[in-house]
C-alpha cells in the first residue's frame, strides 16, 4: 500500500540539543566534550540500550541514563549529582532547540507528495518548542506522550498518531533515530520505518536509514 503520511521523531530527528543548556554543569567545570566524543557515545548508548529495552522493556528515559553514564566514565567523573543534573536538563523538551538549516524547507517539499505529523517521547510541551523553532506549522497533528500518556515503543502513542491522520499504520511511514524504540516500535505496528541516524550508529545494520532530511526526500520521494 502506497505511503501517505511522514510521521517525525523530534529528538536528534527534526531538532538537536543545545548543548549550552545541557551541559552547563559540565561546563561550568570547564569541561567541554567534542562533538565526536559524543557522537561516540551516542552510538556505544543506541548498541547497549537497544539490546536492553529489548530483553526488558525499560522506558525511553533510560537512554540518558546510559549516555550520560558512559560520558561521565569517559571523563573520569564519577559524581550522582553531576549526573543527575545532566539527565533532568536532557529530559526538558525546551533545551532540544537546535535545528539543521533547511529544514522547514525541505519539510514544506516532502508536504507537497506527503502529509506530515509528529511523534514525540516529550514532556507534553513539543509542541511549544516546535512552535518556537518555526516548523510546528508544517505538520497536521502533533502526538506528545506526555499527553498521550503512553511512550514510544508502546503502540497506543503510534494508534493516537495515525488516527489523528485518519490514515492506516499501512500507509505512513515513521522517521526516528533509535531503533529499539522508533524502528521496532513503528514496524511492529504495522508502520514502515527510516532511521534517522546522524551519528552513525546503526550504519552496518542493513537497516533503512538517513543522515539528513535531503537524504530522506531522495529516498521517498
Amino acid at each position: 500500500m502506497p505511503a501517505k503520511a511522514l510521521f517525525f521523531d523530534v529528538g536528534n530527528t527534526l531538532l538537536f540539543p543545545d548543548r549550552k543548556r545541557m551541559l552547563h554543569a559540565l561546563h561550568e567545570k570547564r569541561i567541554f566534550p567534542s562533538d565526536d566524543q559524543l557522537k561516540e557515545v551516542e552510538r556505544r548508548t543506541k548498541c547497549e540500550f537497544d539490546s536492553l529495552l529489548e530483553s526488558h522493556s525499560a522506558i525511553d528515559h533510560g537512554f540518558w541514563q546510559i549516555f550520560y553514564s558512559h560520558l561521565l566514565e569517559d571523563l573520569q567523573l564519577s559524581d550522582d549529582s553531576l549526573h543527575g543534573d545532566l539527565v533532568s536538563r536532557t529530559r526538558i523538551s525546551a533545551n532540544w532547540c537546535e535545528i539543521r538549516p533547511g529544514t522547514r524547507e525541505a519539510l514544506q517539499r516532502l508536504a507537497t507528495h506527503y502529509r506530515l505529523a509528529v511523534i514525540s517521547n516529550a514532556d507534553g510541551k513539543i509542541a511549544e518548542v516546535l512552535a518556537r523553532c518555526g516548523i510546528a506549522d508544517c505538520f497536521e497533528t502533533i502526538t506528545d506522550s506526555g499527553i498521550v500518556g503512553k511512550e514510544k515503543p508502546h503502540p497506543a502513542i503510534f494508534e493516537a498518531a495515525v488516527r489523528s491522520l485518519g490514515v492506516s499504520a499501512a500507509e505512513s511511514i515513521y522517521i526516528g533515530d533509535v531503533y529499539s524504540v522508533d524502528y521496532l516500535g513503528a514496524t511492529r505496528f504495522g508502520m514502515q520505518a527510516v532511521l534517522f541516524d546522524v551519528a552513525g550508529a546503526y550504519c552496518d545494520r542493513g537497516l533503512p536509514r538517513v543522515e539528513s532530511l535531503e537524504e530522506l526526500e531522495s529516498r521517498v520521494i
